[in-house]
């Protein structure tokens, strides 16, 4: 394809959807990619989002379109942060200033969204499975179609996608995975040989010659396996195909990514092929923008910015955020006890342990994409005699919840588990939202939660949980808190215990984490009293009966699923109590919330200051009329 191709007019905003793609002269291809590179880094510069790994999809992405017919041939992004350029053409383009704000496109494939995101993703591993799962249903309903998998290679270290494809290996469907590889260093330059051998391996000849080859020496076996050994031999001088054919796949590659000469062609003779095809495709995150390719994990998820200028240090903010007050501890913490492991999966800048692998590196273990790992590592480390901190996101501990049951809590275990991004966290929805970890954590025996208020509290029941010897959550949102000045000791706080923080009448608030700020703002415009809980479990039910002995009515509050989370805790202990008095629970609806801004959000479901009140005084009322004076009881109207 000649790079020289010139458009009399811009060819992106002509397309609206593959179609108007596929009709496109292949020469056109190259320009589509730049106006597609160009538009994608406008575009988020303006919104903030994904942008190295999506800058690095472009050309596959175009190729991907131009030689499937999606959306009946289905492509399953892995992830799924990488794909705008795909939500670009299949007719977002003009939807892209609202990525991933309120009532926008979201960051992640939808299938709400689009009969072009055939399958929803946002967490790791699982577009193998899916794809496959696709590739049986085709061929159980004779559709010829393909399904199409691309996964990254970080993604390709969890399990699941080993157990995909160890699956797919034995079925005879129509499934292509690709990989795309832009960290590993297992392949080899790229260039105009291992362009040609892709072709060849990925062409009929090389198909028809490698089946009647084995048919043929299967009756001498002695030659069969000189043959295969020397086949093996010649494939692992240019590519590494050997694990990947183990799992029954025929391997194809490496090629570069970026080179739609190399791409176009050999999924096109993909398309013919048989069986399961596994492409290993080389990108470069950040392609095409120099300061993304200089810096991509600077670059994976910016703000806002000036692509002219790119992104500036801004000053120190005034408040430390949880994630920065987790790790901080974690260093002060290790230093003070030799025991300290700290376990990541492949979160190392997100969970704030940038610090503590500079340090610490021999107690520094990043697992890789692999969260069940994670877990039973930490217990395998627990059962002798270390104090292993598993630093993860909330919505990320649910997928190893088996191992937190059987590994963890059934043999009672000292593992702390940081969940960083508790509750709402914004722009990337209701995937990675950490709304359920109160709930799913709250019924394993042995297990503990904390819920601190601010960033001081936050130390402070890190210090706590760390002192038990038994399994402990720590939950905290993301970002900053309430401005709280965050001492330099290690002082834990009491296991178990809360705190009054305010002293009314008639009704108290039990406030569980940061909610404990707008309750506080509440009480004071209606005279409440304000409970500080820190522990949805074990919950101080001692503190609980003394507040419901001396008021009307309790609400709680909490940044998390009402079902069966802690204003569940609370009402089951009432219960058990014999006590029968109104209780108000406040939190998260039993539906799944999309992205947006968090403050927003929380507004929209009454969980900020004037949603409190409201709930309150739509349900107690009666309460505010007047006191046994006749005077009013509250201050605001």
């Amino acid at each position: 394809m000649p790079n020289t191709y010139q458009a009399s007019s811009p060819l992106l905003p002509q397309i609206n959807s593959p179609k108007d793609l596929r009709a496109l002269p292949r020469a056109a291809l190259r320009t589509v990619s730049d106006e597609l590179r160009a538009y994608l880094l406008d575009s988020v510069s303006k919104t903030g989002g994904h942008l190295s790994s999506n800058l690095g999809t472009v050309e596959l992405t175009v190729a991907l379109h131009y030689v499937f017919d999606t959306p009946r041939d289905r492509l399953v992004w892995d992830v799924g942060h990488q794909t705008y350029p795909h939500k670009i053409l299949t007719g977002r383009r003009d939807r892209m200033a609202s990525l991933r704000q309120l009532g926008g496109l979201s960051g992640f494939p939808q299938r709400s969204e689009s009969e072009y995101d055939t399958f929803g993703t946002a967490h790791s591993s699982t577009s193998i499975s899916a794809a496959l799962g696709m590739a049986m249903a085709a061929k159980l309903q004779g559709d010829p179609r393909y399904s199409v998998a691309i996964i990254g290679d970080g993604a390709l270290t969890a399990g699941m996608a080993f157990e995909a494809m160890n699956n797919a290996g034995v079925q005879d469907c129509r499934l292509l995975v690709i990989l795309n590889d832009n960290e590993m260093s297992i392949s080899p330059p790229v260039g105009a040989l291992n362009r040609y051998l892709a072709q060849l391996m990925s062409g009929q000849f090389y198909a028809k010659a490698k089946s009647v080859g084995k048919k043929v020496l299967k009756g001498a076996p002695t030659l069969f396996e000189i043959a295969k050994r020397i086949e093996e031999h010649a494939k692992g001088m240019v590519v590494p195909a050997t694990l990947f054919e183990q799992f029954g796949f025929n391997y194809i590659g490496p090629i570069d990514g970026h080179d739609l000469d190399s791409l176009l062609p050999t999924l096109e003779n993909i398309k013919n092929l048989t069986g399961p095809q596994f492409l290993h495709v080389i990108t470069r995150k950040g392609q095409g923008y120099k300061m993304a390719e200089a810096d991509p994990v600077a670059y994976h998820g910016p703000g806002k910015f000036d692509p002219n200028v790119g992104l500036q240090k801004s000053a120190a903010p005034a408040k430390p955020t949880f994630t920065q007050v987790f790790g901080q501890w974690l260093c002060d913490m290790a230093a003070q006890d030799e025991r300290l492991v700290g376990i990541t999966p492949a979160m190392r800048e997100g969970s704030g342990l940038v610090e503590f692998e500079a340090r610490f590196a021999q107690r520094y273990f990043d697992v890789g994409i692999a969260e069940q790992h994670a877990v039973t590592f930490a217990a395998g480390l627990a059962a002798d005699g270390l104090k292993p901190v598993v630093a993860i996101y909330s919505t990320f501990l649910q997928r190893a919840y088996d191992q937190l049951i059987h590994d963890v809590a059934i043999q009672n275990l000292p593992v702390v588990f940081a969940l960083d991004r508790a509750g709402l966290v914004g722009a990337d929805g209701a995937t990675h939202a950490g709304n359920y970890d109160i709930a799913f954590l709250r019924c394993i025996p042995n297990m503990s939660i904390a819920c601190p208020a601010d960033e001081n509290e936050c130390r402070q029941l890190l210090s706590s949980a760390f002192a038990q010897n038994h399994p402990v959550a720590v939950r905290y949102p993301r970002g900053a808190g309430a401005g709280v000045a965050v001492q330099a000791d290690l002082q834990a706080l009491p296991f178990g215990k809360g705190e009054l923080r305010r002293e009314g009448s008639r009704i108290s608030i039990l406030a569980f984490g940061t909610l404990l700020y707008p309750a506080l703002a509440v009480s004071e415009s209606m005279d409440l009293s304000v409970a500080n809980m820190r522990w949805a479990k074990p919950l101080d039910t001692a503190l609980l009966l003394a507040l419901a002995a001396r008021h009307d009515a309790i609400v709680t509050v909490e940044d998390a699923a009402l079902m069966g989370g802690a204003g569940s805790a609370v009402q089951e202990a009432l219960q058990a109590a014999g006590l029968v008095l109104p209780v108000l629970s406040l939190g998260l609806p039993d539906r799944f919330i999309e992205h947006g801004d968090p403050a927003k959000l929380m507004a929209m479901h009454g969980l900020d200051a004037i949603g409190i009140e409201a709930s309150v005084r739509a349900r107690f009322g009666a309460l505010f009329e007047a006191d046994s004076k006749g005077k009013p009881l509250s201050k605001a109207a």
